[in-house]
């Protein structure tokens, strides 16, 4: 087929596969996949406005892993590297600012959320989410840096409010929702050192903290699993095969998943 997909299509397709107006919803997505709609990313965020309609709020990952010393993408770019160029690669580490820095890996669509006018970011230099809609605020509020993906970031009100979840030509490798699980394990996983750069006051400023070791290795298995609950909306929209999931019932399920297949590891 020629061309992208149009507004229209995607519309129809959304709802189709049963998003409907007022809801919160998290989007994780891949133009590419999508049928690169004629208008880009533009042409997905109205389709997305009209379903939800004025009482709905679109939430994205807008997440930086390079500002991660031990992030993929920080080892990736660090491998081979003797102590004086690792130093050197340090000072050109720039420090994150909430406005200005663009989000990497997540997608020209997130990357099109975050630079609304009137879209809202979380406050974490490595994790942040930017939302768009009524509820942004109160989704996007109080991320704290000792919890990039649990109950006092963007993911833990999202579920608090009942949200959902839209897969948009990825799979459960990209959904962020299922770490959420991870923090209300029976037994945690445990917690180690992060680093990050972030701009305070105009100047660049390293912060160092702990939090969970989080680990998506399972994520694809978990999903196999999950695609056998009849909570999950299975459909197209545009070319993409896409889900829409509850985020109470995804979360609740994948504690119980992750409970039992990952007693083996010690975690």
């Amino acid at each position: 087929m020629r061309g992208g997909v149009d507004g229209a299509r995607l519309v129809a397709d959304l709802r189709a596969l049963g998003l409907a107006a007022g809801r919160d919803v998290l989007v994780h997505s891949s133009l590419r996949q999508l049928g690169r709609p004629a208008g880009g990313p533009a042409t997905l965020a109205a389709a997305l406005r009209e379903v939800l309609g004025p009482t709905g709020t679109v939430l994205v990952p807008t997440e930086n892993a390079g500002n991660s010393t031990s992030s993929r993408t920080y080892l990736a770019a660090t491998r081979g590297m003797d102590a004086r160029q690792l130093a050197a690669f340090h000072t050109t580490m720039p420090g994150w600012d909430r406005a200005g820095t663009p989000s990497e890996g997540t997608g020209a669509f997130a990357e099109h959320v975050r630079l609304a006018p009137d879209a809202v970011r979380s406050d974490h230099p490595q994790t942040s989410f930017a939302a768009l809609g009524p509820r942004a605020v109160e989704l996007t509020d109080d991320h704290e840096l000792d919890c990039h993906l649990g109950e006092r970031s963007p993911l833990g009100r999202l579920y608090a409010a009942g949200g959902w979840i839209l897969l948009l030509g990825v799979g459960y490798q990209a959904c962020t929702a299922l770490h959420l699980a991870e923090y209300r394990l029976p037994v945690s996983p445990p917690r180690r050192p992060y680093r990050c750069y972030r701009q305070i006051s105009g100047q660049r400023v390293r912060l160092d903290f702990e939090a969970l070791d989080l680990d998506d290795s399972d994520f694809p298995v978990a999903g196999q699993a999950l695609d056998q609950e009849q909570f999950v909306r299975r459909g197209r929209v545009g070319r993409a095969d896409a889900r829409l999931l509850p985020v109470r019932d995804t979360v609740d399920f994948a504690v119980d998943w992750f409970s039992v297949h990952r007693s083996h590891r010690g975690r």
